[in-house]
């Protein structure tokens, strides 16, 4: 089992480096983290508390009603 996970190692490893080399010359504008930061909470904010609700709702069956 050792040699397989240092064959996964060693592939994931590469599969960064090529990565790395090839967005390393992406350079970023003022506002594209404030961008970034915004989709990530429009993308997980209303699952989040879709889930919260079903939470909550399960319980106020369970013990508050």
């Amino acid at each position: 089992m050792l040699p397989r996970l240092k064959n996964k190692i060693k592939s994931r490893m590469k599969d960064e480096q090529e990565l790395k080399e090839k967005f390393s010359d992406v350079e970023f504008e003022k506002g594209d983290a404030f961008a970034m930061f915004i989709a990530a909470i429009i993308t997980f904010i209303p699952p989040v508390l879709i889930c919260l609700l079903v939470i909550y709702g399960i319980l106020w069956l369970l013990f508050l009603r």
